[in-house]
Order: structure tokens, then C-alpha cells, then sequence
């Protein structure tokens, strides 16, 4: 079964418009979500909206509301806040082009397949995704949704586009004043060395099919078991290194360790004492 486009309208470069369809690139069918029940009868519980000191209240007299000291609001009616929302746009309009490994990671949100429209000639699509893939580039444009609007980067993926929404500057806490605690030491070059190896023993292609989500199998597992009154099967958890060693230690441990020393690293301190 195709899946539901999430969006359709065209994509522009200047005076070229591209007729595509958006259709979202992740999945949250396999998560499991719960209900909350009552145990004795077997219900599911529902909510009352409550003021305090007051009881139940209508649905028509609740309105929306933004603290801005504390326990004082400004409130917003509906319309008021539908009236601000943008016009929907059925054009993404490429106003900007940066290199593809220009934008930090921190930016992209979420990700959605670009293709064609299918009743619509195909070459104006192939000619943006291959000119973007030979000019290593990434398109940025907006687009408007639901009465938002967002920004968005678009770049060649496969025989396709793919269309990352990205997050504004001002929802990005700054990374600087993160880590402003993080406090500088100098390690020794044969650790540097160590760790190189140790990173270089592990490093392989990408795969995201040997990583599983063991939690949420084992979740759906009992699930069924129940429901079946079954036993419940045990899932396979990751499997741990037989030893479990701390880093640091190891790397002291090879630092000290007498005429073993690394040549790599000893090539590095001969180095540096020519060059002093």
C-alpha cells in the first residue's frame, strides 16, 4: 500500500516549477503507546477538566493561555490564534543553495521522501536532483503547513529528494554555553594512539538493521504472551564484550608499560623533541 503524502504542490527553482509529492520518511506504527485502566473493572480512565475550587468545567468556556508571571495569564481565543496562522502555500520556493555538509546536524528535525507527481513529466525532477548531486549542494526554501511554516532543506537521496524540516535559530540552545563546563586537559600522545586503534578495530559501514530495538520486542512480546496466556519468550538482548575494561585504565596500563612502548607515539615525542 503506497503511503499518504503529507504534502503536494511544486517545488521551484526561478521560473522552473516541479510538481512533487511529500510523503514522510519515518514510521510510528511500531511503537507500542498504553491506555491507562482501572484494574478492578477493566476500564479504560478518561479525564474531567477541573478548576480547582470550582469542579467540572464546559468545553466552551476553555480557552487558551500564556503564563507571563506567575499564576497570571493572557488569554487567547481561538480565532484570535487561527487569524496569525499562514496561508497555506502549494509552492516551495528555493531561494538559497549551501553546500551539503554546510548545516550542523543539530538543525534537522524531520525527514520526508520527495517524488514526482505521478501524472506529471518526470525530467525537470531528475534535472534538479542530479545538478544538486554534481554540485555536492543542498536547496533551502520554506513551506507551510497547517497554518506553519517552517523551513526546509532539500537534497538528492537514491532516485529521489529528501526533504528535511529544520529547526529556527532561536530553538537551538547555544552549544557553547553547554559546554562552557567541560574542562580542557591535555591526554598523552600514546593514549591518543590507543584510543586510534581501539576506534579503528570497531570502525565498519553503517548498517541500521544489526541495531534493534530489544526493549520495545520484548514489550510486544509480553503483550502477546498475555493476551494468549502463554509463557513469555525471552528476546535476545545486545550482546556485551566478555570483558568489560575501563578505558582509562587500559590506556595508563599501556602508557606504563616498560619496553613495549607504542613506535607510532615514540616517533611522535622524537619528533617533537627535533623540532624544540
Amino acid at each position: 500500500m503506497a503511503a499518504r503524502a503529507y504534502w503536494t504542490g511544486n517545488i521551484r527553482l526561478s521560473l522552473v516549477s516541479i510538481p512533487v509529492e511529500v510523503i514522510p520518511a519515518t514510521k510510528t506504527s511500531s511503537k507500542i503507546s498504553f491506555n491507562q485502566i482501572h484494574k478492578p473493572s477493566g476500564s479504560r480512565i478518561r479525564y474531567e477538566k477541573i478548576v480547582p475550587g470550582i469542579g467540572p468545567v464546559e468545553t466552551d468556556d476553555i480557552v487558551k493561555g500564556y503564563e507571563i508571571e506567575k499564576g497570571k495569564y493572557v488569554l487567547l481565543e481561538d480565532k484570535e490564534i487561527d487569524d496569525l496562522k499562514l496561508e497555506a502555500k502549494k509552492n516551495i520556493d528555493l531561494v538559497q543553495f549551501v553546500g551539503e555538509n554546510e548545516i550542523d546536524p543539530v538543525y534537522f528535525e524531520r525527514p520526508f521522501y520527495v517524488l514526482p507527481d505521478e501524472d506529471e513529466e518526470n525530467e525537470a525532477f531528475i534535472v534538479l536532483r542530479d545538478a544538486m548531486k554534481e554540485t555536492k549542494t543542498i536547496g533551502l526554501g520554506q513551506i507551510v503547513i497547517r497554518g506553519k511554516g517552517s523551513i526546509v532543506a532539500v537534497k538528492p537521496y537514491g532516485k529521489g529528494l529528501l526533504l528535511e524540516t529544520l529547526r529556527y535559530a532561536d530553538e537551538i540552545a547555544k552549544a557553547d554555553k553547554v559546554f562552557s563546563g567541560i574542562k580542557e586537559v591535555k591526554p598523552d600522545d600514546d593514549m591518543i594512539d590507543l584510543a586510534q586503534e581501539l576506534i579503528g578495530r570497531k570502525k565498519k559501514r553503517f548498517h541500521p538493521e544489526d541495531f534493534k530495538d530489544t526493549y520495545n520486542d520484548a514489550l510486544r512480546e509480553l503483550i502477546e504472551a498475555k493476551a494468549e496466556h502463554r509463557k513469555v519468550r525471552q528476546i535476545e538482548a545486545p550482546r556485551e564484550s566478555a570483558q568489560i575494561i575501563d578505558l582509562m585504565q587500559a590506556l595508563r596500563k599501556s602508557v606504563g608499560e616498560k619496553g613495549e612502548g607504542r613506535s607510532k607515539s615514540g616517533k611522535r615525542r622524537a619528533r617533537s623533541h627535533r623540532a624544540a
